[in-house]
């Protein structure tokens, strides 16, 4: 009886062994699997395989970085920041650690450290152009246009084919009264991205504010086809677009 007792024990232990085999870069790589477009599409998920690679090895930087991407995906940024500043002390070195906590700033509307953080970024990874982008978005939200532009600028050196960087741009250059600018921009944001809706909405307006109204029609019509029809309700409403 007391062999069949341990051959059971045996095999109960060896059939555990697949889970307890498993390293922190297995349980990150699980997590990882999870991503779609940048998040997780199963957050808490993804925080528990997170927690199982820092029971394992607790000075792992990647574990803390996708834990508090995970936390941030559920709004959650405090605990994403925690998380971040751990990575951060692990790896001073990781560009990205840093921009995904001045992400979680800005969502925090503490726009002016989430800037020093993506010029932390910047100066760890001069060709970042996500880092630049988002960097203009926390200098617009401070009333700095001239920062923003040449933010947007240096991320579309980087990266010509960001659609929304040009976009952003254009929307600067319209708070600026540089319509023609603004339109050059929505035109290559299009070009880009051609169901770019906002994209017509906002050329459309400033074609009307050029006395364009065939080409501003034109826009408010295809924005509106495209699901935003915001500018072309309120053109019909002056009797324009009929």
């Amino acid at each position: 009886m007391r062999k069949i007792i341990v051959s059971i024990f045996l095999v109960l232990t060896f059939l555990c062994l697949p889970a307890m085999s498993e390293t922190a870069v297995d349980w990150v790589k699980k997590a990882d699997a999870l991503l779609d477009g940048g998040k997780y599409t199963d957050p808490n998920k993804a925080i528990i395989y997170l927690n199982n690679a820092i029971k394992l090895k607790p000075n792992y930087a990647p574990a803390y970085v996708g834990r508090g991407n995970a936390y941030a995906n559920l709004g959650q940024n405090q605990r994403a920041i925690a998380d971040f500043n751990k990575a951060i002390r692990l790896k001073p070195d990781d560009a990205g650690a840093f921009v995904n906590r001045g992400l979680a700033y800005y969502d925090l509307g503490q726009n002016q450290r989430a800037i020093e953080d993506y010029s932390a970024a910047i100066r760890l990874k001069p060709d970042d152009a996500y880092a630049y982008y988002n960097r203009g978005l926390a200098y617009g939200k401070l009333g700095q246009p001239q920062r923003e532009i040449e933010d947007y600028n240096e991320a579309i050196r980087l990266k010509p084919d960001d659609a929304t960087a040009y976009y952003n741009r254009g929307v600067v250059y319209g708070i600026l009264s540089q319509p023609q600018r603004a339109i050059e921009d929505w035109n290559e944001a299009i070009r880009l991205k051609p169901d770019y809706a906002d994209a017509y909405s906002n050329r459309g307006t400033a074609y009307f504010i050029q006395g364009n109204n065939n080409l501003g029609c034109r826009d408010a019509q295809k924005a509106c086809e495209l699901g935003n029809c915001k500018i072309l309700e309120w053109v019909k409403s002056k009797g324009e677009c009929r």
